[in-house]
């Protein structure tokens, strides 16, 4: 079967995370020293290390068959690659801000303003869509400082805390746009490669199914089991044992991690008791 290369940001919380979504997709990675390249030892996937602003160009020319990136990164390069699995981490939002003791009332703030940001070609096009002639100062890093200095009115950054703002007497007025981890592929991919692809996209949804949802367990009076079990239907519907006691049985079912807390509430009010909620390695559905 054709090796893959995958490429992932070389250092940092996306390639920690990264990484780490491929070691629970049961993809064994060596341990050590990251320079340039690694192989799997249980799959056929070579791990090449970049800066993250290379990753996109790496794909497109074909170096790299697929890799992570965050999805602001896409937008910015607009390379032809394609966005294959949104991967639900590294979540940021692409946010405009001002000087806090400025008076903000609404985009037209921005009006024939001057703009410092890193994501020239995302600002432009926001603008360009709203009709607001604007003047953007492209700055490779260190953008928050900008206004303090005079270059620039306004900044549009990445945000994920807010704090680096704070810090800088700025305040947050604008999310342009939210931003997580994605997995790209470049266009031109072979049947082989496409195959392991699907391959690797199996196992992440398996991951990222089981982490949405939790195993769920509880004793519950026999009259309450058609109610409980419309609830919670699981992935085909509960499973249902009697117990010892007359009149009781334990059902165990699946439910999702957002909506837990409201069910177990209605659970409770049914008279189930011995509610145990469990995490979910995989989950195929």
């Amino acid at each position: 079967m054709k090796r893959l290369k995958v490429a992932v940001q070389k250092s940092g919380r996306l390639s920690e995370k990264s990484l780490e979504l491929f070691r629970e997709c049961g993809i064994q990675i060596p341990n050590g020293t990251r320079k340039l390249k690694a192989a799997a030892l249980n799959f056929p996937l070579e791990f090449l290390f970049l800066r993250d602003d290379d990753i996109p160009q790496y794909v497109e020319q074909g170096v790299a068959d697929i890799g992570i990136i965050g999805e602001n990164e896409v937008w910015e390069q607009e390379k032809d690659i394609r966005i294959i699995r949104k991967l639900g981490f590294a979540g940021c939002r692409l946010s405009l801000a001002i000087p806090k003791e400025k008076d903000y009332s609404g985009l037209s703030f921005f009006q024939h303003k001057r703009i410092a940001t890193s994501y020239p070609n995302i600002l432009r096009r926001f603008f360009a869509e709203k009709k607001i002639p604007v003047t953007v100062e492209k700055l490779s890093g260190s953008v928050e400082i900008a206004t303090g200095i005079g270059l620039a009115d306004g900044i549009f950054d990445v945000v994920s805390t807010g704090s680096t703002l704070l810090m800088n007497g700025l305040k947050e007025v604008e999310i342009v746009a939210n931003s997580e981890a994605v997995l790209i592929a470049s266009p031109q991919l072979s049947n082989d490669a496409q195959l392991v692809v699907d391959q690797i996209c199996f196992r992440i949804k398996a991951v990222q199914d089981g982490c949405r949802n939790r195993y769920i367990m509880m004793n519950v009076p026999n009259e309450a089991i058609p109610f409980i079990s419309a609830l919670l239907p699981g992935m085909k519907s509960p499973s249902v044992l009697p117990l010892a006691e007359p009149g009781w049985s334990s059902l165990h079912s699946v439910v999702s991690e957002t909506e837990f807390w409201d069910v177990i509430e209605q659970l409770k009010a049914q008279g189930a008791q011995g509610i145990l909620i469990l995490p979910i390695e995989k989950m195929i559905i």
